[in-house]
């Protein structure tokens, strides 16, 4: 078995990846779809963020508030929506954020 793999967020550290995956996994199935997510979550939501590849696409102009819904088609399910601060829309997957990064320890 290899080595835990540490997230480490300007909000919080997760010792192992799992226990992010778990953490957000969570987050994202307390919520109904539609739903805007509480400041707290969004403040783990936006570090969480910083991770993505297209993070830069996803913020845009800014970031108004963070809601759940259902997932593009092409990916069924649900998954967090950034409502920027123009009113347009785009999903995220906090799974795609949890991928392994160069800077990741281990």
């Amino acid at each position: 078995m290899g080595k835990a793999r540490q997230i480490r967020l300007d909000t919080r550290l997760f010792f192992k990846a799992g226990d992010a995956s778990a953490f957000f996994s969570g987050m994202l199935n307390r919520y109904s779809i539609g739903q805007r997510v509480s400041a707290a979550d969004q403040a783990d939501l936006e570090a969480l963020l910083k991770r993505h590849d297209e993070r830069v696409e996803k913020i845009g102009i800014g970031i108004n508030y963070i809601e759940v819904s259902n997932a593009p088609d092409e990916f069924g399910g649900r998954c967090f929506w950034i409502v920027r601060t123009d009113g347009s829309r785009i999903d995220f997957s906090f799974k795609h954020c949890l991928a392994p990064k160069a800077y990741d320890v281990i």
